[in-house]
């Protein structure tokens, strides 16, 4: 039976205590913003939900943020979290859609398909009245699971770099239209402002209603129509750091669109270089 990419808050307090379900909180924060995922997690989180670090689930060998770590250490940390190759993943965040989006991303990018975003997230659960525990949850038990890393969803920065050289793939951009535009610094120091050459700007912010949940459909195939996006050319997604990215691949899943890859090293990898073309004003 298939399942995802998205759950509702009514699914998940139905089906929640399934066996085979296992409910991930996998927030994180921007640099410069005064909370840290966990810590946030400690004091709320839906029953039952366990954290998923994004920072752990990260490659630990490379200086940029959040990027894809090995086969053996994703089978190895997410096998300790209890999951293994029949388990139905749910995953949310803090902010309604931010960062559950890049768990459900690295989830398919090592070949578990079975796993969906909580639509709306931890906000519209807490806003219907439903109920949240606090602390650590119980040790689980180890399971075995067996990555089948699917490549064509990762792009790295010669990709790119072919890319826009030969102006055959469209590159959209997640972030807040000031910092690609380049009117405002970027949090992390040493990364440029601006944006890759040639890129469009789709903020990952207008995929979303003011309850945080996605668009529909049809709503979202014109955001991506507007951007650009017309089906037939292939779709290379980034933003600041390969997170927001991913709610632009989720939002093409909705609409029907085929699947685009995520740049990984996204803008902090590219605004960082000397050696990489850089552009500012609106596109």
């Amino acid at each position: 039976m298939s399942f995802g990419p998205l759950v509702s808050s009514e699914w998940l307090a139905r089906e929640g205590d399934a066996e085979d379900v296992v409910l991930f909180d996998a927030s994180t924060y921007l640099p410069n913003e005064p909370k840290n995922g966990h810590e946030e997690y400690l004091k709320a989180h839906i029953p039952g939900a366990r954290f998923f670090d994004i920072d752990a689930f990260s490659d630990p060998d490379t200086p940029l943020p959040h990027t894809v770590p090995s086969q053996g250490r994703f089978a190895r940390l997410i096998g300790a979290q209890g999951v293994d190759n029949s388990s139905r993943v749910v995953v949310y965040d803090q902010k309604g859609l931010f960062s559950a989006a890049r768990a459900w991303w690295l989830f398919r990018y090592f070949g578990h398909e079975r796993v969906a975003v909580l639509d709306g997230g931890l906000p519209k659960w807490l806003a219907e009245g439903r109920p949240s525990e606090t602390g650590e949850p119980a040790t689980a038990t180890q399971r075995a699971f067996e990555t089948n890393v699917h490549t064509r969803r990762l792009k790295g920065l010669g990709d790119v770099l072919e890319a826009i050289d030969h102006q055959d793939t469209l590159i959209l951009d997640a972030r807040a239209a000031n910092r690609f535009d380049g009117s405002t610094a970027e949090a992390r120091p040493g990364v440029a402002s601006g944006h890759i050459p040639g890129s469009h700007n789709l903020p990952y912010s207008r995929l979303l209603r003011s309850d945080h949940t996605l668009l529909p459909a049809d709503a979202l195939r014109a955001l991506f129509a507007e951007a650009g996006v017309d089906g037939k050319k292939p779709v290379i997604t980034s933003c600041g750091s390969g997170v927001t990215a991913a709610v632009l691949l989720l939002g093409l899943e909705i609409a029907g669109l085929p699947e685009a890859a995520l740049y990984d090293g996204s803008w902090t990898e590219w605004g960082s270089r000397q050696d990489t073309p850089k552009a500012t004003g609106v596109v």
